[in-house]
């Protein structure tokens, strides 16, 4: 499948016209612009007719325009130069006010300029949160209350993850009846060919522009200061740029961004605003579609016609972008600057959206250079995506082992565990988090299971109300009988699944559940559901060293470990645990016994897996990964070589293991992103 780029607001693909112009001034017009003689002089004037190109557009007026190398820089410059002003009249004497003043959705590029400037600066004024509301626009009553005590105010045009479009002639009315003398920067790196811009009618100090948000190259963008606004320079050094930004120019991305405005300018490049509009209402029926239950986090009535930002009930962040690059379909869970953090965005959380919103958002962005026939695929790829998911939820896939299963429903840090007798068609869950009950009722209802028990390792109270919600999820009012904890059998010490055996066993407040093989010993049980009680403070007396202990939270993604793991861990880091993809015919060659082992979920195979003749392949879900490691863990060292989507989940397995003692295990560093293009594989049926 061919790849289909939903990431624009992260950065987009350079436009062909801007690559023709960049090695158009790197083999024609490479002279300096500083330079007095011909070359140089023609250089020159190319720099000064993207400048005037730029200021037409922007309604710059008579304001500075300089080029720079993104938004960043043009972000440190402004609160540089609007800070420096603030100090010289703290040290005259003036009143400047006391709050260093930004939007709680800002770029966190501003809130950490005004931390560092403010700090080197000796002001010692208070870095202060505008509020937004649910809809993300910026608290005006709370401005009203904050701008006669503000030194520097600083809004985004448009949010980059929500693509909320601020409404600033109001907060410009704001700062003017206020009588408020605070500057105000503008970050416009989001508005740039999507929103109409004239700044010199504006009292807006500073604005900040980055070119590859449309369509040119990284390391080219742009500032502009109002007419009589301060200015400081960044960078000093030779006094290019009049003396606004030293250093040479980069005159390829100068060339490159002209190109692009010059397409905004004709017209007839990128689509109209109207067509933007259409182009995502077609997304949002697709992604309707395609998940029924699908929540958009921002008014779409006051947003970029370009971004879209969602979450699914049951559905984790990383669950739908591994779900959506399977089928080659590129989008993020939020900025791409901060997104590999895994933290809830600050964004929604900003907007007192619910958590689970916050922590499972995605982000969906197009640039205004998409056609008809890219929304039409994009349309048709996220609705094969929820098939496809929908299909791996209701496929009753073979069980993973003989004569056990233990499943691993995780999302926002919970664990819930699911066990389960395939040959008698029974199961038990340990722990239901309430944002997982849906994919454990459908788990339940496609695999044809009856129920035996709702257990809980913790609060009573909060399981009867978990316990009672997934048994409605599952048509049952009340669920299987039971007592306090869930068990169904008060006075039974064990309770049998097919040939397994479960037995509950107290350690103060929290229940322990010990599962293992119905003829072995108790103190022999391979698995113990521990609930929240720390590894270390299990009682030993209640399992062996090499029980696998599985937790109700796992926030540092160790998926289980082991007393012996506890006392004596073995060596998890990332140090040698890497095989890059050049190396893996060599490591197989050497190793004929190796596995090489998948552990994306079956939803990712559903929208995008494709087998070719090649190395054999054994499947194993992360979330099923629990239900091997005693064979691995307890069979012959076999070197086993771990894969995914990125390198995240195969090193968390690896990790796992080799925390566990298991040293010969490996990962393929990259995943599938660095070796697609260059790994066949093949999937046996009976794996």
């Amino acid at each position: 499948m061919t790849e289909i780029y939903l990431d624009a607001n992260a950065t987009t693909a350079v436009l062909p016209a801007a690559i023709d112009a960049a090695a158009r001034a790197m083999r024609e017009c490479f002279g300096n612009p500083s330079s007095s003689h011909a070359t140089g002089i023609q250089a020159k004037t190319m720099m000064s007719q993207v400048r005037q190109r730029a200021a037409r557009l922007l309604g710059a007026g008579d304001g500075r325009l300089m080029f720079n190398s993104g938004a960043t820089e043009g972000i440190q410059t402004a609160v540089l130069s609007a800070l420096c002003a603030l100090r010289e009249k703290q040290s005259a004497g003036q009143r400047i006010g006391k709050f260093l003043l930004y939007g709680a959705t800002e770029h966190k590029a501003v809130p950490e300029s005004l931390a560092h400037w403010n700090r080197l600066l000796g002001l010692q004024l208070e870095l202060k949160k505008l509020p937004v509301d649910q809809h993300g626009q910026h608290d005006l009553a709370a401005l009203r209350q904050l701008a006669g005590d503000a030194a520097l105010v600083c809004t985004m045009a448009a949010n980059n993850e929500t693509g909320v479009i601020s409404d600033l002639a109001q907060i410009e009315a704001v700062l003017q009846h206020s009588g408020s003398s605070a500057y105000w920067l503008v970050d416009c790196v989001q508005a740039l060919g999507k929103m109409q811009l004239d700044l010199a009618a504006t009292r807006i100090d500073y604005a900040t522009f980055s070119g590859h948000k449309l369509y040119a190259p990284k390391g080219i963008g742009m500032l502009y200061v109002r007419p009589g606004a301060p200015f400081t320079p960044l960078i000093m050094g030779g006094g290019q740029e009049s003396g606004q930004r030293s250093g040479t120019e980069n005159m390829a991305g100068i060339a490159a961004l002209g190109a692009v405005l010059g397409a905004l300018e004709d017209g007839a490049t990128f689509r109209s605003h109207q067509q933007l509009y259409d182009f995502r209402t077609r997304l949002v029926a697709s992604l309707r579609i395609a998940f029924p239950g699908i929540v958009f986090n921002q008014p779409l009535e006051k947003t970029l016609p370009t971004t879209l930002n969602f979450s699914v009930p049951g559905l984790a962040s990383k669950e739908l972008l591994d779900l959506f690059d399977a089928a080659q379909l590129r989008v993020s869970s939020g900025s791409a600057c901060s997104a590999a953090k895994s933290a809830p965005s600050y964004v929604l959380e900003a907007m007192q959206l619910p958590h689970w919103r916050s922590s499972s958002a995605i982000r969906m962005s197009f640039g205004p250079l998409a056609d008809e026939a890219f929304i039409s695929a994009a349309c048709a790829r996220i609705e094969h995506c929820g098939l496809a998911w929908r299909q791996s939820m209701a496929a009753a896939t073979a069980p993973v082992s003989a004569g056990d299963e233990v499943l691993r429903f995780h999302l926002d840090g919970a664990n819930a565990w699911l066990l389960a007798d395939e040959a008698s068609q029974t199961c038990v869950i340990i722990d239901p988090s309430p944002l997982l009950v849906e994919r454990l009722a459908s788990h339940v209802r496609s695999r044809g299971y009856q129920l035996r028990a709702i257990l809980s390792t913790g609060a009573l109270s909060e399981h009867e109300e978990n316990r009672r919600e997934l048994a409605q999820a599952l048509g049952s009012p009340e669920g299987p009988g039971s007592d306090a904890s869930g068990w169904p059998a008060p006075d039974d010490a064990e309770l049998a699944l097919g040939t397994l055996r479960l037995l509950r066993k107290s350690q103060g407040e929290h229940q322990i559940y010990l599962l293992g093989d119905a003829k072995a010993e108790t103190s022999a049980a391979r698995f113990a559901f521990i609930g929240a009680l720390p590894a270390a403070a299990l009682d030993p007396a209640l399992v062996t060293p090499d029980t696998l202990l599985c937790p109700a939270r796992d926030e540092t993604s160790l998926l289980c470990t082991s007393l012996r793991a506890e006392q004596h861990p073995g060596d998890d880091s990332a140090s040698d645990m890497n095989l890059e993809t050049a190396a893996l015919a060599a490591f197989l060659a050497a190793h004929p016994g190796a596995l090489l082992i998948d552990v994306r979920e079956a939803y990712e195979h559903a929208a995008g897996m494709t087998s070719a003749s090649g190395q054999t392949v054994l499947h194993v879900p992360l979330s099923r990964l629990v239900s091997h490691l005693h064979q691995w863990l307890h069979g012959a060292q076999v070197p086993l070589v771990f894969f995914c989507r990125s390198g995240n989940r195969s090193g968390k397995a690896v990790a796992c293991l080799r925390r566990l003692g298991y040293r010969n295990a490996w990962q393929l560093n990259g995943g599938l992103a660095l070796a697609s293009t260059t790994l066949q594989l093949d999937y046996p049926k009976a794996a």
